[in-house]
């Protein structure tokens, strides 16, 4: 039986896709990001209201060389991706006994049974 050496076999090594970027061993952004958890957290998730937080998290990591620079515009935040006014679901057809789909009559048939 014959052993393989695959550490001699050329390696491709890919450059990390966007969003993935190094750890921040030295918490140099911590503060930024705190905020910015903290806003969420205050906010229920609502991650529109802390737009001008992420951004200021994003911009640190850049500064830092913790992330590739990039124009912030391409990351979501020009002013033609700013959300305005946005209205929370207030669920009232689910309290209303609502359950989706059940409006359909009769049964279903799948593809193969046609």
């Amino acid at each position: 039986m014959s052993s393989r050496n695959f550490s001699s076999a050329k390696q491709n090594v890919k450059p990390p896709q966007r969003g993935i970027f190094p750890l921040d061993h030295d918490s140099e952004c911590k503060p930024f990001m705190e905020k910015y958890i903290a806003c969420l957290q205050e906010h229920q998730d609502r991650h529109h209201l802390c737009r001008d937080l992420s951004k200021d998290y994003l911009q640190c990591r850049m500064d830092r060389k913790l992330m590739a620079d990039e124009d912030l515009d391409k990351l979501g935040f020009s002013e033609d991706a700013k959300v305005e006014k946005a209205e929370e679901y207030d669920k009232s057809k689910e309290r209303e006994g609502y359950v989706a789909g059940k409006h359909i009559d009769g049964r279903l048939k799948w593809w193969f049974q046609r």
